[in-house]
């Protein structure tokens, strides 16, 4: 036994102590093979998945690796079976292997010759193979390339992909750092991790910058780029980056959105335009056949609908980068990301850009309110279906969120929910506008460009505010209802406070929630994200708010 900063478990979970000394170290050493589950203050929670230790494999890393991170910082014996389970899952990865032949095209290549007959006898599989060309080849249609991927890791069998990619029609782009910035360091690391790899995901916090990761790709793609993006405000704002980061022009750079139908050697298109149907058909798929485009960027990876992951199964020879705060997907469709996408090839823990000063610290705070008896009868006989919504609306919270205003009284502040009717509420009673999603572009940019100059104060926004909207001046965000359990949405929610203020100081996150119903339970699911990347949610009552439980909370 030693001193190690690791215990080990044989549910595949490792207890990792942080006030320890090797604590870094060992983080460092576990980080590319197991996934963060929990991180509150003196024990971190890590899980080795099947597709952490494949992730590990696409990155580079071996078995071996694996092993020797685990035996040199656990405490105790690392027990033997979960060793041997690692080794031979890191086995699985590359038995079979994607690869271009002269001769045949496409081709699916194994080198363990039992592993080929048991795929080529899976019901789903065997469609998209063709002829036996050889002992351990089959060959695979080009446009299988992308759903073979998908099916051969939902088997157990994660192929490698070495078919490489096509350059696409070239385009100049550089990075102009002429106006004195430069990349930061974890920015180029992920941007060479990306393109060493040449597909996959890079995971960063909001507010660190992913966009910049975006045009460091672009200026080493040196070809057309289409970028998937969640809405319209926010494919304006990639927009806005690049022409002040890079040498692209307006002229250069397209919009494909509900409102305009540009397509130009960088077009920026939203989720929504392209999954858009018109009598039953996706017609806007099209657009990924308009150019030979050289790279294809995903924004907010993690939200990409069903349609998109179907045509990228089809742009498996195009680089493609996917860009997200977390690669939790609600739908569990992780996999598909790794299949489609490519494998995880960056991630940074929030806590580490927090502590650089590349993002600022924030206060998470639960505010738990007691319902009136009228709201609590109200609930009790409520169907199921609309216990969420009367509990999270709950009119209890208005006086609160007053409350809460007048703590930060001046601070840039957003007001944030998932029901309309709540949010108008909310906007009338404290006089701030509402932006929701019948709220044309235009007036949502005008509304955000004065949040952003201060003339606006509050504003009170809805879900559409949750993705990609940089309003780097907000120091406080009130949430007040939510998507259920939604891990994704709350990250988000408090992504939109942490880039670094102009004077330093701390970001406050407030969420207010109804005690003794479905509101707290799932406030408790939606936190978990943000426990695992460090932030912890203190709990105080909504009738101490303005006495000692929140007495440390800082002015603005």
């Amino acid at each position: 036994m030693s001193d190690g900063p690791l215990i080990v478990q044989s549910d595949k979970t490792l207890l990792l102590e942080i006030d320890h000394e090797l604590s870094q170290a060992a983080r460092s050493a576990i980080a590319p093979f197991a996934e963060l589950e929990r991180a509150p203050e003196h024990v971190h929670t890590y899980r080795i998945t099947p597709l952490a230790l494949w992730n590990a494999r696409a990155a580079g890393h071996d078995a071996e690796q694996v092993v020797d991170a685990l035996v040199s910082f656990s405490r105790y014996p690392v027990p033997q079976p979960l060793l041997v389970d690692i080794v031979d899952t890191m086995a699985r990865y590359g038995r079979l292997q994607l690869v271009k032949n002269p001769a045949h095209g496409l081709t699916l290549v194994s080198l363990d010759r039992a592993v080929l007959t048991e795929v080529m006898r899976n019901k789903k599989i065997a469609p998209m193979l063709g002829a036996m060309v050889g002992d351990d080849t089959v060959i695979v249609h080009p446009s299988e390339r992308g759903r073979l991927k998908q099916m051969l890791l939902k088997v157990g069998w994660p192929a490698e992909d070495f078919a490489g990619y096509v350059d696409g029609e070239a385009h100049e782009i550089r990075l102009d750092t002429a106006a004195g910035w430069h990349l930061r360091d974890y920015q180029q690391m992920a941007a060479d991790s990306f393109w060493d790899g040449g597909s996959g995901v890079v995971v960063l916090p909001c507010g660190s910058g992913k966009t910049i990761v975006g045009a460091a790709a672009m200026a080493r793609a040196q070809a057309t780029t289409l970028i998937l993006v969640t809405n319209t405000v926010s494919g304006r704002q990639w927009k806005r980056e690049l022409i002040a980061r890079t040498s692209l022009t307006e002229e250069e750079i397209g919009e494909y959105s509900g409102e305009k139908k540009e397509i130009r050697p960088v077009t920026i298109a939203t989720y929504q335009v392209i999954t858009r149907r018109t009598k039953g058909e996706y017609k806007h798929l099209e657009l990924f056949d308009s150019r030979d485009w050289g790279l294809v960027i995903y924004d907010e990876v993690h939200l990409l609908p069903a349609p998109v992951f179907r045509m990228t199964a089809d742009l498996q020879s195009r680089r493609r980068l996917g860009l997200t705060a977390t690669l939790v997907r609600e739908d569990g469709r992780e996999g598909d990301v790794f299949s489609l996408i490519g494998p995880k090839r960056y991630d940074a823990p929030w806590k580490d850009i927090e502590a650089q000063g590349w993002i600022a610290p924030a206060d998470c705070v639960e505010v738990r309110v007691t319902l009136t008896e009228a709201e609590r009868m109200a609930y009790a006989v409520a169907e199921p279906e609309e216990r969420y919504k009367l509990c999270s609306t709950a009119r209890t919270k208005v006086a609160v969120v007053k409350s809460i205003l007048a703590r930060h009284e001046g601070a840039q502040t957003l007001i944030i929910g998932a029901y309309l009717d709540q949010l108008e509420e909310l906007g009338a009673e404290l006089d701030a506008p509402v932006i929701q999603g019948s709220t044309r572009n235009k007036e949502r940019e005008s509304l955000f460009d004065a949040f952003r100059r201060g003339e606006i104060s509050t504003l009170v926004v809805s879900k559409v505010a949750n993705f990609s909207i940089d309003l780097p001046e907000a120091s406080v965000a009130v949430q007040v209802s939510g998507t259920f359990g939604s891990r994704q949405e709350e990250a988000q929610r408090l992504g939109r406070l942490l880039r670094p203020k102009k004077d330093r100081t701390q970001a406050h996150f407030y969420s207010v929630v109804s005690r003794d119903t479905l509101d707290t339970e799932y406030a408790a699911h939606r936190q978990r994200f943000l426990a695992e990347q460090g932030y912890a949610y203190r709990i105080v009552d909504a009738d101490d708010l303005l006495g000692p439980a929140l007495g440390d909370v800082a002015q603005p």
